[in-house]
């Protein structure tokens, strides 16, 4: 592994908030001032394919990162796009059951849960949130 690549890697796990690739170019620049924001992002890319990281493509335009490659699931608010770890377990039966009514070899399966943070909750409700359903 190279050392920016075990950089970016050690970085990524070193935070819980599921960064950009902006904000992990932030934090790694203070330990290499002459990265650029390309070459964290191929890392990034490369990481991910390589299964150390997750990629979370979620609901939102802004690709965020997980430094735990472990099956987990994620809720994003849907205010301010923050992304946090939900506290499930991963349903494996369910890929099971998957697998056995549609034949399908079930490489794995992305859950994320949407709502409204606790922060943001707290705020003037947002424009159109007014009419949303809780569960």
């Amino acid at each position: 592994m190279t050392r920016q690549r075990g950089i970016i890697l050690e970085e990524l796990r070193r935070i819980n908030t599921h960064p950009s690739a902006d904000e992990i170019y932030e934090q790694v620049r203070k330990q290499q001032p002459r990265i650029s924001l390309g070459t964290v992002y191929r890392n990034l890319e490369i990481l991910s394919e390589l299964g150390e990281i997750q990629k979370l493509e979620t609901g939102s335009s802004i690709k965020r990162f997980d430094g735990n490659p472990v099956n987990h699931y994620h809720i994003r608010c849907i205010c301010c796009d923050r992304v946090v770890d939900a506290p499930v377990e991963p349903l494996i039966n369910t890929s099971k059951d998957i697998h056995e009514a549609t034949n399908y070899k079930i490489i794995g399966h992305r859950f994320e849960f949407i709502g409204v943070c606790p922060e943001c909750s707290d705020d003037a409700v947002a424009p159109g949130l007014e009419k949303v359903k809780y569960l």
